[in-house]
C-alpha cells in the first residue's frame, strides 16, 4: 500500500482529514499512546461515552472515553478494536490512547507492542463516526512517501492532511452566508426532518430559519452543523454592534441534583415562583429563571451557583467527579451538570463555530435577516469554558416553567447557558471578525 492508495481508502469512507502522529519508542500498547496535552483530541475524534475514574492506587483522577475503533488491514478491510478508549489525564492535562489491540481480529500488534521510534500513526473519522486507524512502518513506502511531503498543516502533536472534496470548508461556509445575506430580509421558517420547509412563529425562530437556508436538519446530536462548523445565530438591534448581545451557547439538561433524581416538578415547587408577568402575573404558573452566576446566591430562586472540582487560578479540572451545581442555602444540589457530560458535549460540536448575526422584524409577518459581518472560532477546550464561567463571563440563564399548576401540570424545560458576545474569544484559541461581503 502506497500513501495515494491510503488517502483513496479515507477517502471513501467519507472521512475529511488525515491526522498523522510520528510515534515515540514510549508510544506502544504497554504505555498508551500520546496524543497530546490538553483536550484538544477531543475536538477531532467522536466519543460516545465518558466516565470518571477516581484517584485510587493509581493516584491519578482520570477519565476514560469510549470511542469506535477500527484499525484498517493491509488487505484494506477493517477490524474493529472493541476496547478501544481515550484516556483523559485532567491535571496535567494529558490525552492518552489505550486498548486498540485487545480483542481485534487483525490488530498491528506487531508494531504497536513494540518500542520503535518513527512509526506513522494514520487517524480519522468516517461518514459514520467511526475512527479509522492505520500504521505503518519507519521502513514502509507510506512513512518514506509521507517524510518527502510538506503540504501537510500542523495541529497539536498531529501533521494534517486534508482530503481533496473537503478542503476550504471555511471558504464554503462564508459563500453561503454571503448568498444568505444577499437575500435581505427572509420569511421565518424551519425544517423538518424530511427537509420539508414550515413555517416557523417560535421566539428562537432566527437560528432555525439560518438552518433551513443552509439545509440543516434540526437535530439534538453533539455534533457540529454545517461542514464541521457550529453555526449559531444571535439578534442584534442593528449591524454596527455585534458586541454586546447575548448568545446560548448550549442547553444542556442536569445530570445530578433534586432536578434529575426527583424530577422538573419537585425542582420547581422547591426553588420556582410564581409568575410575574404584568401587574399580578399569570395564574396558576410557576417559573424558574434569572441568571446564576457563579458565586453569587439568585435574589429570587435563592440558589447560588458552584463550580466544583476547577481550579480557577490554574485553569484546570481538579477533580474528575466535578460538576456546575446549583447549591441552596442548607447546602443541597439542587441542580448539577457533570463535567465528564459537558465534556462530552462541549469540544466537538463547538471546535469550530460560526456566530452571525441577524435583525427581525414581526410587523406582518415574522422575518429575519443576516448580517455581514460574522465571527468565527477554532480551536476550543471544555476548560475554557469552565475558566469563562468562573470569572462570571458565562452564566446560567434557565426559561423553566410549569402552566396549570394545580389542574394538568405542563412543564417546558429549558437549562441554557449563554454569554455576552464580546466575550466569545475567551473560549477559542483562534478568533476571526469576517466582513463576508469581501468575499
Amino acid at each position: 500500500m502506497n500513501l495515494e492508495n491510503l488517502k483513496s481508502l479515507f477517502t471513501d469512507k467519507g472521512c475529511q482529514k488525515i491526522f498523522i502522529k510520528k510515534l515515540s519508542p514510549n508510544d506502544n500498547s504497554k504505555n498508551q499512546v500520546y496524543l497530546g496535552g490538553g483536550f484538544e483530541i477531543l475536538n477531532i475524534l467522536p466519543i460516545s461515552k465518558i466516565e470518571t475514574v477516581v484517584a485510587g492506587d493509581w493516584k491519578r483522577e482520570r477519565f476514560k472515553a469510549k470511542i469506535n475503533f477500527s484499525w484498517i488491514g493491509d488487505d484494506c478491510n477493517l477490524y474493529p478494536a472493541p476496547n478501544s478508549q481515550l484516556i483523559l489525564y485532567p491535571k496535567y492535562p494529558e490525552v492518552r490512547f489505550s486498548g486498540f489491540l485487545t480483542r481485534c481480529e487483525k490488530a498491528p500488534s506487531e508494531l504497536m507492542t513494540q518500542r520503535l521510534a518513527d512509526r506513522l500513526l494514520f487517524i480519522s473519522v468516517s461518514r459514520d463516526g467511526t475512527i479509522l486507524g492505520y500504521v505503518a512502518s519507519p521502513a514502509s513506502i507510506i512513512a518514506k512517501e509521507f517524510n518527502k511531503t510538506n503540504t501537510a498543516t500542523e495541529l497539536g502533536v498531529f501533521k494534517v492532511i486534508e482530503l481533496l472534496e473537503t478542503t476550504n470548508s471555511k471558504l464554503r461556509l462564508i459563500q453561503e452566508l454571503k448568498r444568505i445575506h444577499s437575500k435581505d430580509w427572509i420569511i421565518s421558517k424551519r425544517l423538518d426532518t424530511h427537509r420539508n420547509i414550515l413555517p416557523c412563529d417560535a421566539s428562537n425562530c432566527g437560528g432555525y430559519t439560518l438552518e433551513a437556508e443552509l439545509g440543516i436538519i434540526p437535530n439534538g446530536y453533539s455534533e457540529p452543523d454545517y461542514l464541521g462548523w457550529e453555526v449559531k445565530q444571535f439578534g442584534v438591534k442593528n449591524f454596527k454592534n455585534i458586541n454586546s448581545s447575548v448568545i446560548t451557547l448550549m442547553t444542556p439538561e442536569p445530570t445530578n441534583g433534586i432536578y434529575a433524581s426527583k424530577g422538573v416538578s419537585e425542582f420547581i415547587h422547591q426553588y420556582g415562583y410564581k409568575d410575574k408577568s404584568g401587574k399580578s402575573g399569570r395564574g396558576d404558573r410557576l417559573n424558574f429563571g434569572g441568571i446564576h452566576k457563579i458565586g453569587i446566591r439568585h435574589a429570587t430562586t435563592n440558589l447560588k451557583m458552584e463550580l466544583i472540582g476547577f481550579d480557577a487560578e490554574e485553569g484546570k479540572i481538579r477533580n474528575t467527579d466535578g460538576r456546575i451545581a446549583l447549591v441552596d442555602i442548607k447546602g443541597n444540589e439542587a441542580a448539577s451538570w457533570s463535567f465528564s457530560a459537558m465534556l462530552l458535549h462541549w469540544n466537538r460540536k463547538h471546535n469550530q463555530a460560526c456566530f452571525v448575526p441577524s435583525l427581525s422584524e414581526t410587523n406582518s409577518e415574522k422575518k429575519y435577516k443576516y448580517g455581514n459581518n460574522i465571527l468565527l472560532g477554532i480551536g476550543t477546550d471544555f476548560q475554557f469554558f469552565l475558566k469563562a464561567m468562573s470569572v462570571g463571563n458565562i452564566y446560567y440563564d434557565p426559561g423553566i416553567k410549569m402552566e396549570n399548576v394545580s389542574t394538568k401540570p405542563k412543564i417546558k424545560r429549558r437549562s441554557q447557558f449563554r454569554m455576552v458576545s464580546k466575550n466569545l474569544p475567551s473560549l477559542y484559541k483562534i478568533n476571526e471578525r469576517i466582513d463576508i461581503s469581501n468575499y
